[in-house]
């Protein structure tokens, strides 16, 4: 045991200044990775600035834009996404947007959250040619770029749970629409949700920067300019 301790010593004393500068960088490291999400959340944050509000008072836009989220696995969307779809249903309905584009994931066949957002709103009323399909919305930038540059939209409210809405307007604002949002307080944040967000602001930074093309891009869709022509 001895002959161990003194090899020990032995070792720290010959490479104590390794330690010491590995040390010093995995400190500096974190500060810089810490320092580097709380600008990114800021400046991400600030994109959002005077274009979050209530739904009462957010002003009309032509097109709601409602971010997908889990759908469960008889096909029917989770309370957060339903939550979503409520406010656009009664944005619809009171006549603040002429058409809804849903956007999210359907990377595999057996998960659908676009035509399961779009049966839960013509179930409730909203005319199926009112509603749009974005089947390529696999994360929130993705969704906000194919909704500029394959559907045209310029001018949208944007729906989703308040802690994602300041990324997601901001994300939109910044691709190119003039966005406004609309966020549901109804379904609980739980406690992933908001420390999420610093490493999402992250991501979206990176992305905003780097001009990513979305995962898939494809042709030009006419299904928003086809709904709002169509009265």
């Amino acid at each position: 045991m001895r002959k161990r301790f003194v090899r020990i010593r032995r070792w720290h004393r010959e490479h104590r200044r390794f330690v010491r500068r590995a040390l010093l960088a995995l400190v500096v490291g974190a500060v810089l990775l810490s320092g580097g999400a709380v600008a990114s959340v800021a400046w991400i944050r600030g994109g959002a600035d005077g274009h979050l509000y209530r739904e009462a008072g957010v002003p009309d836009a032509p097109v709601a834009l409602v971010l997908g989220t889990k759908v469960n696995a008889d096909g029917s969307p989770s309370p957060v996404l339903a939550a979503r779809l409520e406010i656009a249903r009664r944005l619809f309905d009171g006549g603040r947007v002429r058409a809804i584009l849903v956007s999210g994931d359907n990377m595999r066949a057996d998960y659908n959250e676009p035509d399961a957002m779009r049966r839960w709103l013509v179930d409730r009323g909203v005319p199926a040619r009112k509603v749009v399909r974005d089947h390529a919305g696999f994360d929130t930038y993705d969704s906000c770029a194919r909704a500029k540059r394959i559907f045209g939209v310029r001018r949208a409210i944007v729906v989703t749970q308040s802690f994602h809405l300041p990324r997601a307007v901001a994300l939109c604002r910044r691709l190119g629409i003039d966005a406004d949002g609309v966020g549901d307080e109804t379904a609980k944040r739980w406690w992933a949700s908001s420390s999420r967000e610093y490493g999402a602001c992250v991501k979206a930074t990176l992305d905003l920067l780097s001009g990513r093309d979305p995962v898939h891009l494809g042709r030009r869709e006419t299904g928003v300019d086809d709904a709002l022509r169509d009265g």
